[in-house]
């Protein structure tokens, strides 16, 4: 039976999804306040330069976002606006209670006429091929069982000249912060999670699968073997983060 990894567990591939969404279900509710705290409020600057490389048109021209593992609507939002009237977005997200949380955000903000959520699966998403101008994933496909059939599905439903995005936490790049930044998210972020969220282990989980994720040319090689040209990277805040970028030639 194929194996994958679920933080340092080794675990069936088949089991990981249903492990992860246990991880989400219990997240939801807090997982944005968490963000705030677990980065000292630094995803906010992340996810802003994500947005300006989405660069969604000022003008009325149509734009299509799509944002996978998107459920609370956090990246979608930022994109609307900055874009202009054209712009719409589709949240794609497989836990229903992200999804629930995102749909209460959106609507509270007025956003539901420029915004739908959609529950899926990042390795068969339900769009027609060559169907958005932008994809999003923002912290979200190192939990995604099989990356490569995610990133190959993001290629198929990107028009030509789309866009594909992902930001995700990568390997500190700075001597003596590399330590820190170890101390840090297997000591106070576990605590952080108990404390805030009541749930510690799911927090362990999220920094564990931070370090099996694949280092930065690793998961740029696996862009461009789904297809992307133009593949890139950048290392944010000495490398805590990592911009990836692919285009659909």
């Amino acid at each position: 039976m194929p194996q994958t990894h679920f933080g340092y567990r080794d675990v069936p591939l088949e089991d990981k999804q249903s492990l992860v969404d246990d991880v989400f279900h219990k997240v939801a509710r807090r997982y944005d306040l968490m963000n705030d705290l677990m980065s000292g409020g630094l995803h906010r600057a992340w996810k802003q330069a994500l947005v300006t490389a989405v660069n969604p048109p000022k003008s009325d021209r149509a734009f299509r976002l799509l944002d996978m593992a998107g459920g609370t609507g956090d990246i979608a939002m930022r994109v609307i606006e900055a874009g202009g009237p054209g712009t719409r977005a589709t949240v794609a997200d497989i836990n229903s209670e992200m999804l629930a949380v995102g749909r209460e955000r959106v609507e509270k903000a007025g956003r539901a006429d420029v915004i739908d959520f959609q529950q899926a699966n990042a390795e068969a998403l339900p769009f027609p091929d060559r169907s958005f101008d932008a994809c999003t994933i923002a912290f979200g496909i190192r939990n995604v069982p099989r990356i490569d059939a995610a990133l190959k599905e993001a290629h198929r439903v990107l028009k030509p000249g789309g866009h594909f995005l992902c930001l995700e936490f990568s390997s500190v790049d700075v001597p003596g912060l590399d330590r820190l930044y170890d101390l840090y998210s297997f000591n106070v972020i576990p605590a952080l999670g108990r404390a805030v969220a009541g749930d510690a282990e799911s927090y362990r989980y999220l920094v564990e699968s931070i370090r099996r994720f694949p280092r930065p040319q690793a998961f740029a090689d696996m862009i461009r073997a789904a297809g992307f040209g133009r593949v890139s990277f950048r290392p944010l805040s000495g490398g805590i983060v990592a911009l990836h970028s692919g285009w659909r030639i």
